[in-house]
């Protein structure tokens, strides 16, 4: 389906309600960076998960309530922690908690890369996805490499860089953007390029470990992590020191497979009386 227009959506001129999230935790310090970074573009208010959710991509509280808790960042200003899922930090954001609907959602910074198949397991792309769900705009920021002494004032300089851009230029509709930005000083950045998503490679391997009674323990590990070389994808631009941006959407359709399936029509159809 290439070629389909995607409209811009503006934002007023009143000062934007910005919500932050991340899935490492309402302590982590990426997520302090990031708000310390955006404060001045609008109202900012960060609500993120009590602890590391990881991993957690598109989980939701289904079964039990959700509980808040306004705690303080490093900086003093006051954050919403809930025992709740990313997914659901942005549901709530959107459907109560704050006095109106968010019009940008921020996840991050991500402590570590969400590139290429990465982004399906990463709760901080889905917390973006919620967004763009509930009609709002939404990036995913993520901080490549990560470690002790990692620099977050890089990736939280570029964030502000970036959202200060599309308040006055627009946003693409029902779209995220997942922004990698790779470990190096802020001079030496590549600068910024748009990139599609690259393929990873795993090697994921499952291990026995013990017998308990009736139950055997396994261990999931992988050896160290590759990537398929292709031109233009997320992998190379980070690889090169480039700023990655990916523009996603929540279109799981495939228009291709349902043209090729029309011909089951008939016989599905048939099935159903005999």
């Amino acid at each position: 389906m290439a070629g389909r227009d995607c409209a811009l959506v503006a934002f007023g001129s009143s000062p934007p309600l910005i919500v932050l999230t991340n899935d490492d935790g309402v302590s982590s310090p990426g997520l302090a960076a990031l708000k310390a970074a955006l404060d001045p573009l609008g109202d900012v208010q960060a609500i993120a998960p009590d602890h590391n959710r990881s991993g957690a991509a598109r989980s939701i509280t289904m079964h039990s309530p959700l509980w808040v808790e306004e705690v303080d960042l490093p900086d003093g200003s006051r954050a919403y922690s809930t025992d709740g899922t990313p997914v659901d930090c942005v549901r709530m954001a959107a459907l109560g908690l704050l006095d109106r609907k968010p019009d940008l959602i921020v996840s991050g910074i991500n402590l570590g890369e969400n590139l290429g198949d990465d982004i399906t397991y990463s709760g901080t792309v889905a917390a973006a996805l919620e967004g763009i769900v509930l009609d709002i705009p939404a990036i995913a920021l993520s901080a490549e490499g990560y470690h002790a002494g990692y620099d977050l004032d890089v990736p939280a300089r570029f964030a502000r860089q970036l959202v200060s851009f599309v308040l006055t230029q627009g946003f693409p509709t029902k779209t995220l953007l997942n922004v990698n930005v790779p470990d190096r000083p802020w001079e030496a950045l590549a600068g910024a390029r748009l990139t599609v998503l690259g393929k990873r490679i795993y090697g994921d391997k499952v291990e026995y470990r013990e017998t308990r009674g009736s139950r055997r323990v396994y261990h999931i590990y992988n050896d160290e992590l590759s990537w398929h070389r292709e031109e233009g994808t997320d992998f190379e631009a980070i690889a090169e020191g480039w700023v990655s941006i990916t523009p996603l959407h929540f279109d799981l359709m495939s228009h291709e497979a349902l043209d090729q399936l029309r011909g089951w029509e008939g016989a599905l159809d048939c099935w159903k009386r005999t």
